[in-house]
């Protein structure tokens, strides 16, 4: 209660200090009343839709509230830096000049509006990009490609190839034709393997009934294999009673089996070609930070030697950073999801990233390395919550591995 408190007072903040941008546009008692209406709106809107199950289910009208509640923040923010730049520029012209005679004093409210124009002008570029995150982005899938060496990988999956996709999250889709032309792209990456990392849904199982098909269609030769996320296990909602949220957990796991994904809950299987081997361990989820700890990777590789090469699926990023990269066992290659990038974010490919997750996860999108091991951080699949991606777009993810003394 006393975080949400502060949230409303924040906004309510933000609000009286924008307006100083908006007094110039707005005319009259009306003007100003609309503004802050508008406000009221959208902070009624959302408390409205969260308290009657929007959470749940996140119907069009909640994802309306949460994307105008989005653009209401991050356009004053922008509105509010560049006014409060002035304000500073203002009060220290203030204390060197004194200022105190009438031209400079007429000069102010000109000054003042300029700036406010040019406060808007910069609001509009995050709420054009909002928009756009959300009638396109959320299913401008990407490909990404990568290559990486190993001298240890036996040589008969030298070019093997894994197809990796996490953080479905069924329940927020709404365009069968755009979730179709992503498994289509899937297949068309002809993968030897399809490793999906978790987080099929938001909450409840049901929320698979109308993809099931779509995602069955996935097809890779040597199978498609499956972990939980932590949404997976239906934490986050109330259920009317504690079998229920058992039921719902298990018919989830029914779902993957119907659809031949064969689902690991800390447990291995081998993949054999050409009298070789390398293992796929799935563990559950274990998250830092207040998320389930229910993955144990000792149990996942009991029965494994030293020498097996191993590929490991672990929802959370962060069991690699605090679990996995400095265990006595080697794990050539971890594949993660979770964190969706925030699904806003700047990239120029090969060059740079930015998101603001990177104050919450220390690996939270594409491939790290430490000690000849590595993770990838997928991006995700789908989306959640913030019904779009911005800058961060949706990720189909193809790893190919060689055998050699270099990485490529």
């Amino acid at each position: 209660m006393l975080r949400f408190i502060f949230i409303i007072l924040f906004v309510i903040a933000l609000d009286i200090y924008a307006y100083q941008a908006f007094r110039f546009l707005v005319k009259g008692r009306w003007g100003t009343i609309l503004y802050f209406l508008i406000t009221v709106f959208i902070i009624g809107g959302m408390i409205y839709q969260f308290s009657t199950g929007g959470r749940r289910n996140m119907s069009a009208l909640t994802q309306f509230f949460v994307v105008s509640f989005i653009i209401l923040i991050v356009c004053k923010l922008v509105i509010i830096a560049t006014m409060f730049g002035e304000d500073i520029f203002r009060l220290i012209r203030g204390g060197v000049n004194k200022i105190s005679t009438s031209s400079e004093g007429k000069a102010i409210p000109s000054r003042r509006k300029f700036v406010s124009q040019i406060a808007l002008g910069l609001a509009a570029i995050p709420f054009a990009s909002i928009l756009y995150g959300v009638i396109k982005g959320r299913y401008n899938f990407k490909v990404l490609k990568y290559t990486l060496t190993f001298d240890d990988l036996p040589a008969a999956f030298d070019g093997y190839k894994i197809t990796q996709i996490s953080d479905i999250h069924s329940g927020s889709f709404d365009n069968k034709e755009k979730v179709n032309y992503a498994i289509d792209l899937i297949n068309e990456q002809a993968s030897d393997a399809i490793l999906f990392t978790g987080d099929m849904v938001n909450n409840e199982a049901r929320e698979m009934d109308q993809w099931q098909d779509s995602f069955a269609r996935l097809r890779a030769k040597d199978g498609k294999y499956s972990v939980l996320g932590n949404h997976d296990y239906g934490d986050y909602v109330e259920w009317p009673t504690p079998q229920a949220k058992i039921d719902n957990l298990n018919r989830l796991k029914e779902i993957q089996k119907e659809m031949d994904f064969k689902l690991l809950l800390n447990e291995h299987h081998f993949i054999e070609r050409g009298g070789e081997r390398l293992a796929i361990v799935g563990v559950e989820n274990w998250g830092e930070g207040g998320f389930k700890k229910a993955g144990d990777l000792n149990k996942a590789i009991s029965g494994l030697d030293k020498e097996d090469f191993r590929i490991l699926m672990s929802h959370d990023p962060s069991h690699w950073e605090f679990e996995v990269k400095d265990h006595p066992d080697h794990f050539h290659l971890t594949l993660s999801g979770h964190t969706h990038g925030m699904q806003f974010g700047i990239e120029i490919p090969g060059w740079f990233k930015w998101s603001p997750v990177k104050w919450r996860y220390k690996y939270w999108a594409g491939i790290y390395e430490d000690a000849k091991q590595y993770i990838n951080v997928n991006r995700g699949f789908g989306y959640l919550a913030f019904p779009g991606r911005v800058g961060i777009w949706p990720e189909i993810t193809v790893i190919e591995l060689k055998k050699g003394s270099a990485n490529a």
